[in-house]
């Protein structure tokens, strides 16, 4: 029986210790692992395509993960996205089954999920017909204590899961920055119509816009991945990437 490949990617970049702690997870299930994450943080790229060199050439260094040191990385110098559609053409020593992304430093809920790297690489996958699962860690702002392990054995479900569906499925998993014994139970949600955040323009003195980041507010839907994560609960949601709205009606033949 072939061993299956799984590449593990991620948008904080090829130091971030979530990739680590998610490639460790994919070694010690008995995958063919390898690591293809970006040179730097590359956080709210969605699904670019970027390059980050002049004529579209992309730069790839190898670079050991601590821990790790069999498994082969390569930093890129390009967003989550690219590096999902160089893979899916075998540019890391061939096809990957699964495309694992993350472990993201913060929650990818609601539908701003549409901005995130870490989903971006998982949904560019899918379109390419390989399993992807993306998985996010619900720390926020300020917090100094990272359970990467948490995030790590609930990934570790899921990927069960994931087998078990279709080519081009895709989930999207958030875990919260808790003990393990601490966590409530495995939930599937539904995207909430906005995040923990959201982005606000700025005016600046002197001319010139700048985004910046405030909580959300307003009601937060029962069932949602926001409101289920508040609750300690790790959410899972089954993701669509890009297909036809078959119930629009157009005025045309």
């Amino acid at each position: 029986m072939t061993t299956q490949l799984a590449l593990i990617t991620n948008d904080d970049g090829i130091l971030a210790p979530g990739l680590a702690a998610l490639a460790g997870l994919a070694d010690r299930a008995g995958l063919t692992t390898v690591v293809a994450a970006p040179a730097t943080e590359a956080s709210g790229t969605s699904a670019g395509l970027t390059a980050a060199e002049d004529k579209r050439r992309v730069a790839v260094r190898r670079r050991s993960l601590e821990g790790l040191p069999e498994v082969p990385g390569y930093a890129v110098a390009g967003h989550p996205g690219l590096i999902a559609l160089l893979a899916a053409q075998g540019a890391f020593g061939g096809r990957p089954d699964v495309l694992l992304s993350g472990v993201n430093r913060g929650a990818n809920v609601g539908r701003a999920v549409l901005h995130s790297g870490t989903v971006g690489a998982a949904l560019t996958a899918g379109i390419n017909g390989i399993r992807a699962l993306a998985v996010s860690l619900d720390v926020g702002r300020g917090v100094a204590e990272q359970h990467w392990e948490t995030a790590v054995e609930v990934a570790g479900t899921v990927l069960k899961l994931l087998w078990e569906l279709p080519p081009g499925s895709v989930l999207n998993l958030n875990v919260p920055n808790v003990p393990i014994g601490k966590l409530g139970p495995l939930r599937r949600a539904s995207l909430a119509a906005h995040g923990t955040v959201q982005s606000r323009v700025r005016h600046l003195d002197g001319g010139g816009l700048e985004l910046v980041t405030v909580e959300s507010e307003g009601v937060v839907e029962d069932g949602s991945d926001v409101a289920l994560l508040a609750q300690g609960c790790p959410t899972v949601t089954p993701l669509c990437s890009v297909a036809e709205d078959l119930g629009s009606a157009l005025p045309l033949d």
